[in-house]
């Protein structure tokens, strides 16, 4: 359980990087940030950093990480598709084309003959056609990338002081010991401990067309599938760092 009253210890044996970062927490503490690749060290210097065992975190320390860590979760945003549209008319290649249907009503036909309209009507169609491209292939990517959150668990069985309860994936933090199964999402980045080895689909991650083995050890990332085997994990933080919050 973390502490507001002491550190979180390090092991020099372990690739840490550190840093000098101090920034609040509330009214009266302070953290420090050091950056400790939690996907490679062996796997009980992930219980000493994370200062966490294989009985779970208590609902107390659990609370306290979910505050300084946050919902783990992909934030979503909106916007208005109209004003992204209009956003791929507005960089280099587009002024061009744009000064260019300018130029081709006002400045190409003097002499009081009437403005270039068929020049001018062709530069704007293809300023349209090249901007409704963009326009699709980002929103193809954007696609892909709602389909992805939609995949992530919205429940995960979740070890609390020594019980398995179900919980929402949400509000999983690092250090909190999860139970994986056959036909599960994996809810949360996480390093496997004993139990079967499991063969996991992440294709929609890395496009790989055959599920691979993870045995204990491992490390098993947020939005895929089990395909086989059952084994517990601990999960760890959602970037392939973790932030280690040392209070002072």
């Amino acid at each position: 359980m973390i502490s507001h009253t002491e550190s979180v210890q390090f092991i020099s044996e372990s690739p840490i990087r550190s840093s000098s970062s101090v920034s609040p927490i509330g009214s009266s503490s302070r953290y420090r940030l050091s950056e400790v690749h939690l996907t490679i060290i062996p796997i009980e210097y992930v219980f000493l950093t994370l200062r966490c065992n294989k009985d779970g975190l208590t609902t107390v320390a659990a609370q306290e990480r979910l505050a300084i860590f946050g919902y783990n979760k992909l934030e979503e945003k909106k916007e208005s598709k109209f004003l992204k549209f209009l956003g791929f008319m507005w960089n280099p290649l587009s002024w061009v084309m744009e000064a260019a249907a300018i130029m081709a009503i006002a400045l190409a036909n003097g002499g009081g003959k009437p403005p270039d309209w068929q020049d001018f009507v062709g530069i704007i169609v293809l300023l349209l056609i090249n901007s409704t491209i963009s326009f699709i292939e980002e929103n193809n990517a954007g696609n892909a990338a709602a389909a992805l959150m939609a995949r992530l668990a919205p429940k995960a069985k979740v070890l609390r002081k020594g019980r398995w309860v179900e919980e929402d994936a949400a509000i999983l933090v690092p250090g909190d010991i999860i139970s994986v199964k056959l036909g599960d999402i994996i809810p949360a980045d996480s390093r496997l401990l004993d139990g079967d080895p499991l063969k996991i689909d992440q294709s929609a991650l890395t496009g790989e067309s055959l599920p691979v083995t993870k045995g204990p050890g491992d490390s098993v990332y947020s939005g895929s599938t089990s395909k086989q085997g059952e084994i517990e994990a601990v999960v760890i933080d959602r970037l392939m760092l973790f932030q280690v919050c040392m209070f002072v």
